[in-house]
């Protein structure tokens, strides 16, 4: 077994206009204050990242990891949850999704994919020379939409949008594997990789690609009402990055998992900070300290009620006190005997005839 790491924390949700939030020391400073000891960084902002100078200059890289390093900080993967989600696009969300992608692309859903694929495979390089493992992302969603069969869908409906999906991905996923990087897909409503199901079928389609891998956030399984435990048992090889984020289902008799169109802290299902909400964060580190993940335990903050830097502030103690430590052993090692063959054989009855 091996050692989670962390903590870590995603910076998307704490980047602002005001210092120490808008520039990557502020926010390293910032970070390394409250016991960080990595950071998960998006990459869709220049200013504070630059992804494309990362993908063309290692001094560039070495730069970055020198400037965390001064706040005793590496970068746990790369994020491109923005550019991700940009892939694959359903016409519905273009306009939605207009304030992500530069508006010289005119709304043009084709355009628009091309430009979200060319910004992975810079991120590919980029986690290459920054010496990563691992990269963060979203799928996109062609099929989302969809995802309650009323009208009825028409037949291979989700098949073809499965191997559109696949299509776009292959060649990002390839560009991963050359630089030795795994793509983690957080699995989230709204995408159309959103449980274990959808996961599946996008794998099929890209041939059980190694490089197709899962950012495991129990916020999101919690809220579908599924069992985030018995995920990690089934898809453990592939869970190859890790948000600690918190949830809770309050059942009642007015609204469920669609929320009633209300807002996030009316709703049934609403996230919350760490240590605030229902998941069972030691069971998950548990089973994945059992499983030997040895990734990034990286916090992400999105509460409809507590104020985000004291959920920051509190979420990296949490965090520490929730990384387990393999044993190097077996509790009954003392009551142990050397293996003997012969012992073995007259523990069990055996004669000379099985010999």
């Amino acid at each position: 077994m091996t050692e989670i790491r962390g903590p870590g924390i995603f910076l998307a949700q704490f980047i602002g206009d005001e210092a120490p939030y808008n520039s990557l020391e502020g926010l390293a400073q910032w970070a390394s204050s409250l016991g960080y000891k990595a950071i998960q960084l998006p990459t869709h902002i220049e200013s504070l990242f630059d992804l494309a100078r990362a993908a063309q200059s290692k001094d560039y890289c070495e730069h970055i990891k020198a400037l965390l390093g001064r706040y005793n900080l590496v970068i746990s993967e790369l994020s491109t949850h923005i550019q991700g989600q940009l892939v694959a696009i359903a016409p519905c969300y273009v306009e939605m999704f207009a304030g992500f992608y530069p508006n010289t692309l005119n709304k043009d859903p084709d355009s628009i994919s091309l430009w979200a694929s060319e910004q992975l495979m810079l991120a590919a390089q980029a986690s290459k020379n920054l010496g990563l493992s691992a990269h963060a992302t979203f799928s996109g969603a062609l099929l989302w939409p969809m995802v309650y069969p009323w009208p009825q869908r028409p037949a291979g409906l989700i098949e073809q949008g499965f191997e559109a999906l696949a299509q776009r991905w292959l060649p990002i996923l390839e560009a991963f594997d050359i630089a030795g990087v795994d793509v983690c897909f957080e699995l989230h409503p709204a995408e159309d990789l959103h449980d274990g199901a959808s996961f599946e079928a996008f794998l099929r389609q890209v041939n059980h690609h190694p490089r197709a891998n899962i950012l495991y956030d129990p916020s999101h399984l919690h809220l579908q009402k599924m069992d985030y435990l018995a995920f990690i048992d089934l898809y453990h090889d592939r869970i190859k990055a890790f948000h600690v984020k918190d949830a809770e289902y309050r059942v009642n008799g007015r609204t469920g998992v669609y929320g009633g169109y209300l807002n996030w802290k009316d709703r049934a299902g609403r996230f919350r900070s760490l240590g605030d909400g229902q998941i069972d964060f030691n069971a998950i580190f548990s089973k994945l300290t059992q499983y030997g993940f040895d990734g990034w335990a990286v916090m992400e903050w999105e509460c409809c009620i507590k104020d985000p830097y004291i959920g920051a502030l509190q979420g990296a103690q949490i965090i520490k006190d929730l990384i387990i430590k393999p044993t190097a052993k077996a509790f009954d090692d003392f009551a142990g005997r050397a293996s003997c063959e012969m012992t073995n054989r007259r523990l069990l009855g055996l004669g000379e005839r099985e010999i």
